[in-house]
């Protein structure tokens, strides 16, 4: 690995590496052999991951990627994802990770929003237009002849990557990240000390910054990032395969706490386990920190992944955010931008060198959230959150909710409005209103139609078909009703809570039970199931469960519960193949004779009957 040029971006000293080429360089060369890349198409070693990165950056030049050129990454969970990534960065790029599962809309909005001159893809997508962009392909990168991986430390301010986030006005907006700050945090991960070797898992989306967090923290402690995919595909790919969703001998896991409590089971050679994306329950954290070290770690886009962390190697309360990384600073400040006393809430503002440009094209919106930081001058900027927060005694950070009318979903940022934006773009649709559904895993959307509409479900139908081609699966209501009108406040706005509670309640006109004769114990256990997780009814045997909004997380989160109260091993590779509940009972009337009992005895047993 060489440096053609003198100087070095952020932490760097004068002449040296970047903080992750000079880690990438230690492990090429004490490990060579070592995975570090493991994915579906196959592995990569230490030393063919630095001698790949290589290839892919002579062709990312040839194709004129220089200091902030925009490259997009279309590569999903491919092998070829971390060393396309990485050779952008080395020539000083701005890279724009994309996820394959987003519609092309999306995709093309991004792209187009980005300015990207280079597209690195196996090919374009059916319907994505990339209008004069340059496509990249690994076939192509892996033909050019093998090189030494040559470094340019970029420009501290330079935009490194751009992560597009979800926008009140309707459409993604890209934050904007620097060198400066991708280096501050690659320094903060380094005191995490984790040990070399084994593998840490990575099942976040290409798009996300989590993604960018799980790949990082493994390279710079020079363990392999396994990468997996836990969507509703991936699951279904699994099951096809005949293989478990996760791999075995899971070093180091980072999950959301949702992706943790569906999927923990078969997590128990973690040592490390890191939980971030969304508030943690006491209780997953309780189990979790058992007999191994756990990290919750919080942090927006805005400051570079992540900014908090608490660590239970170091005694900190793990139901909390913790402390600032080495580097952040963390104020609590009420409406006039003073310090609040400890123990009172307060919104969280951010500073330090890993704060961000700013929102790509958006100037007035970065100036309405990045402000001056007026305890460190001299230039320098926070970040206003929009998070409640308290200050404990000890020092550490309480996350209490949200200010504004963004929530989570399965560790996604999703601005409620976004959603609604979308809805009423339709001409039949005169008004709606997002909410979060009860379980938290899922939106629900209320439409009121415009006069004349005469077909409410079929209505329903087109918002949903919209929000699938317009929004990433996460934001894509799981629950669509027609109403006569939006619940409201006595302020005018949306009543979110009673919308919530208003979607939970079963469409006027349904009967009590679905026609055709009765349920069977089966059929009702895995009923009241599905009811709980997708905080919806459900209606009768023929239900589907994909239909009533289902999704990867919540179907394993339902066969986890299935296996709990019928004591069955039901299969997730059932509930994706044939998700109706007629189909899912008749797996668990199987199961149980194969297991030699009655499977009304399992499943009224289950029902305390």
């Amino acid at each position: 690995m060489t440096e053609p040029h003198a100087g070095a971006a952020g932490a760097s000293a004068p002449g040296a590496l970047p903080p992750l080429f000079a880690r990438l360089e230690r492990w090429t060369r004490e490990q060579p052999n070592e995975t570090a890349v493991k994915a579906v198409d196959g592995n990569l070693t230490y030393a063919a991951l630095t001698a790949r990165t290589a290839r892919y950056a002579a062709a990312l030049a040839r194709a004129g990627v220089g200091p902030e050129t925009p490259v997009g990454l279309l590569l999903g969970r491919s092998r070829e994802s971390v060393p396309a990534l990485l050779a952008v960065w080395s020539l000083g790029g701005t890279a724009v990770p994309l996820d394959p599962g987003h519609p092309v809309e999306r995709l093309g909005g991004v792209l187009r929003d980005a300015g990207a001159a280079v597209l690195v893809a196996t090919g374009v997508p059916a319907g994505l237009e990339t209008g004069g962009i340059g496509l990249l392909t690994p076939r192509e990168v892996r033909r050019g002849a093998p090189g030494a991986l040559a470094v340019s430390p970029p420009a501290p301010d330079g935009c490194a990557y751009l992560i597009y986030t979800s926008g009140t006005t309707g459409r993604p907006k890209g934050v904007e990240v620097t060198y400066r700050g991708l280096d501050t945090f690659v320094e903060a991960l380094r005191g995490l000390g984790l040990p070399p070797g084994g593998l840490g898992l990575n099942a976040v989306s290409p798009a996300f910054d989590g993604w960018l967090w799980c790949t990082l923290l493994c390279l710079v402690h020079g363990q392999g990032v396994a990468l997996t995919d836990l969507s509703l595909d991936g699951l279904r790919q699994a099951a096809a395969e005949g293989r478990e969703p996760l791999p075995t001998g899971l070093r180091t896991v980072s999950l959301t706490p949702s992706l943790l409590a569906a999927h923990g089971a078969g997590l128990d050679t973690a040592e490390v386990v890191v939980v971030a994306g969304e508030a943690c329950p006491a209780a997953l954290a309780e189990r979790f920190a058992r007999g191994r070290r756990l990290l919750n770690v919080y942090g927006p886009t805005e400051v570079t992944i992540a900014a908090t962390w608490a660590d239970s190697r170091r005694g900190d309360d793990v139901t909390s955010i913790g402390r600032p990384l080495p580097g952040y600073r963390a104020y609590v400040l009420d409406e006039e931008l003073r310090p609040v006393p400890t123990g009172t809430e307060g919104e969280l503002y951010l500073g330090g060198p890993a704060v961000a440009r700013g929102y790509r094209g958006r100037p007035g919106l970065t100036a309405s959230r990045f402000l001056p930081d007026p305890f460190q001058g001299g230039g320098t900027r926070m970040y206003r959150t929009g998070d409640v927060v308290v200050r404990r005694n000890g020092g550490e950070l309480e996350y209490r909710g949200r200010r504004d009318d963004q929530v989570k979903v399965r560790g996604h940022r999703i601005e409620l409005g976004e959603v609604e934006r979308i809805a009423a773009e339709l001409p039949e649709v005169v008004a709606a209103a997002c909410c979060p559904l009860a379980a938290g895993q899922a939106l629900g959307l209320a439409v009121v139609a415009a006069p004349g509409v005469a077909d409410p479900a079929g209505l329903a139908a087109r918002v949903v078909e919209r929000c699938r081609k317009q929004l990433p699966a996460a934001a894509v209501p799981g629950t669509v009703r027609v109403l006569d009108r939006i619940p409201t406040l006595t302020t005018g706005k949306a009543d979110r809570a009673a919308l919530a509670r208003a979607l939970a309640e079963p469409e006027r006109g349904d009967g009590p039970g679905p026609a055709g004769g009765a349920v069977s114990a089966s059929e009702r256990t895995v009923m009241t199931v599905w009811a709980e997780v997708l905080a919806t009814e459900v209606p009768g045997p023929e239900s589907d469960f994909f239909d009533l909004g289902g999704h990867s997380l919540a179907a394993a989160r339902a066969v986890s519960e299935l296996r709990r109260t019928t004591g069955l091993r039901v299969g997730l590779g059932a509930l994706l193949a044939r998700p109706t509940v007629a189909d899912v009972a008749a797996e668990i009337d199987r199961l149980a004779a194969e297991q030699g009992g009655p499977a009304g005895d399992a499943a009224d047993a289950a029902e305390g009957a």
